[in-house]
């Protein structure tokens, strides 16, 4: 990685100027210069009072997937199941325990202002609403798509961006197995050759000039589908390296051991360039893979792999810049979104920290950017919230990692 290198460059020219005792404001200055050299990228700084408050006592659950569309507004999808009933949603109670709160409906849209616009969602007429709702995208008509990681979620649905039903291709509880496991619980089986049905995606990126969708399918299946945009037909889906899926146990992931063979998932993020590079978020094997649209087996880079548990790379968004010069990964696992250089792959800084201030993250779990370059992530679990990061142009890299991006008043 170039800024360790250059950290190590400065490092060893700051202990050479103090044997010769060079005065202290000319090893900074020196030691600066060596770490900044050649090493710059884009620079944030959080948004505090983004969005504005929410009307009607409403409150987010873990909140899972966020877009931004043609106009520059923001979309969010949040699970209403999430909340600790008697102490979150005290007013949500039959009868009511408190003033306050209530589950905001699954969907919101906020203006750039950060104004609430929209919201709509949840079981209707015509439709499997997810057992659990994952990831929402906005497709260049503004259609609306969303799929699903609850145990039967087989299905992904399409509405209008005002919440009327499109389409759904899928059917919940497909791959339910017989009889319940040893907890009680109904089984469910991975089929990752199956041309009809998913198995709990994560998430749907729509290609403008194609209208083909590309599935990251995702927390039972294990590989990327494409799907025509306005029929739902199958057109081609594959498995890590371009290979056919397979469905068997890899066990646990080793950051020593040879590269799984298969994706390891959950298959978490599936995004296309505009110079036609899919990027696969690999999420447990801490790795992103790249293909071509056809499913061609590029490259893969590896993000903070030694990272256990749930895995580093999580979602992915591409810079504004005509050529998509910079990948930004939130990391749910190690609460911080990295800043890569595309062409490379190279790790050129990283911001946030585990907490619950403006600047944190609790499991940040997914990334948008809107047309000014401004980032929006989300938070899972107990983060529960949106945030957005103000784009203050391109500057020098001078720490590995930056912490809170608090703003400067600059």
């Amino acid at each position: 990685m170039k800024l360790n290198r250059n950290l190590y460059i400065g490092a060893t020219f700051v202990a050479l100027l103090v044997v010769l005792g060079v005065g202290s404001t000319l090893i900074e200055n020196k030691a600066a210069a060596e770490v900044l050299q050649g090493v710059e990228a884009p620079m944030f700084e959080v948004d505090p009072f983004w969005p504005k408050p929410l009307p009607n006592h409403w409150i987010l659950g873990s909140t899972i997937g966020v877009s931004v569309d043609s106009r520059d507004h923001v979309w969010i999808i949040h699970r209403q199941t999430t909340f600790a009933a008697r102490t979150e949603i005290g007013a949500a109670a039959d009868p009511p325990l408190s003033e306050c709160c209530i589950p905001a409906p699954n969907v919101l849209e906020f203006d750039p202002e950060g104004n609430l616009v929209g919201h709509w969602g949840g079981a209707g007429e015509g439709f499997e609403w997810p057992g659990s709702n994952h990831g929402i995208t906005i497709d260049h008509k503004d259609n609306v798509w969303i799929g699903g990681n609850g145990q039967p979620d087989a299905q992904i649905l399409k509405f209008t961006r005002d919440g009327k039903f499109l389409m759904q291709v899928g059917k919940s509880g497909v791959h339910a197995a017989g009889e319940p496991g040893p907890n009680g619980r109904q089984r469910f089986t991975a089929d990752s050759n199956d041309t009809e049905n998913f198995g709990r995606v994560a998430k749907i990126f729509v290609d403008p000039a194609t209208n083909e969708v590309y599935l990251a399918d995702g927390y039972l299946n294990k590989r990327v589908a494409v799907l025509d945009g306005d029929t739902g037909d199958f057109k081609r889906y594959w498995g890590a390296y371009g290979n056919k899926p397979d469905d068997g146990p890899l066990g646990r992931y080793n950051p020593e051991a040879e590269p799984a063979q298969q994706f390891r998932g959950p298959v978490h993020c599936a995004e296309l360039s505009t110079d036609g590079l899919l990027y696969v978020c690999d999420r447990a094997s801490n790795r992103i893979q790249v293909f071509q649209s056809d499913g061609t087996y590029v490259s893969e880079a590896f993000v903070a792999p030694k990272t256990l548990s749930q895995g580093s790379t999580w979602d992915i968004a591409f810079s504004k810049d005509a050529d998509q010069k910079y990948i930004y990964l939130a990391d749910g696992q190690n609460m911080k979104v990295y800043i890569i250089l595309r062409e490379t792959m190279e790790v050129l800084t990283s911001f946030g920290d585990g907490g619950r201030q403006p600047g944190q993250f609790f499991a940040v779990h997914s990334i948008a950017t809107d047309s000014k370059g401004n980032i929006y992530t989300t938070e899972t679990y107990e983060g529960k919230r949106v945030q957005k990061f103000v784009y203050k142009g391109l500057g020098p890299v001078t720490k590995e990692n930056q912490g809170a991006l608090w703003p400067t008043g600059n």
